[in-house]
């Protein structure tokens, strides 16, 4: 088993669309971090591909230069998601509840998910969405920080360091065959300001986990 029913559990476990019934028009890591997120993608993504942006929200980072053949946005907030511009269109769906995605087989070129993975209670699930709606080849990047809704998060994302937490998604991944061998970036953001440095003791960290879907 990838987690114990204890490594599952949230310190808030009411219905998760109640605690996103309400639009949050925020970004919730800093700007550098975001440049980081934008430069990953304008390296990895490709022109006139499809997308999905997975637990996405009003804003999805990627780069403005680039145009791609269609976006799928998910989330929990109907009014984050309308607001977000790089959408072609979008769906609501907790995946707590239901990992299963509406979404074909081999449908996407890349599968994003930003700042959101350490609120899924059953990653093997929804890792294996993943795999099922990438095309051969195609890439999942999952990025992450040191932020979080700490009573939303599930316990062994909580309670563990950040090193810990990038090794338990290379296991979110490796949890489903067919995956590559995952890659990791670690880095220190740019900080904007030294307002901010001196405020915040320093940018986010930036943490990405990426892998293919074998051909």
């Amino acid at each position: 088993m990838l987690l114990r029913p204890n490594q599952r559990t949230k310190l808030d476990d009411t219905d998760d669309k109640l605690f996103y019934d309400y639009p949050r028009f925020v970004t919730h890591v800093d700007e550098g971090f975001i440049k980081q997120l934008t430069d990953l993608y304008s390296q990895r993504l490709k022109s006139n591909t499809r997308i999905f942006d997975m637990m996405s929200s009003w804003v999805s980072h990627l780069p403005p230069e680039m145009e791609f053949a269609h976006i799928e946005g998910h989330g929990l907030n109907a009014e984050e998601l309308a607001r977000n511009r790089c959408l072609d269109n979008y769906f609501v769906q907790n995946l707590n509840e239901n990992p299963k995605l509406p979404l074909k087989d081999q449908e996407f070129d890349a599968v994003l998910n930003c700042v959101s993975v350490q609120y899924l209670q059953y990653p093997e699930a929804v890792f294996s969405e993943i795999y099922r709606i990438l095309k051969p080849g195609g890439t999942a990047i999952i990025s992450f920080s040191n932020r979080m809704f700490f009573q939303k998060a599930i316990q062994v994302w909580r309670e563990n360091s950040e090193a810990t937490r990038v090794e338990l998604v290379k296991r979110y991944f490796k949890s489903v065959e067919g995956f590559s061998s995952p890659e990791v970036i670690i880095r220190r953001a740019s900080v904007p300001n030294l307002f901010q440095w001196l405020n915040t003791g320093g940018g986010d960290p930036f943490y990405a986990v990426i892998a293919q879907r074998d051909f």
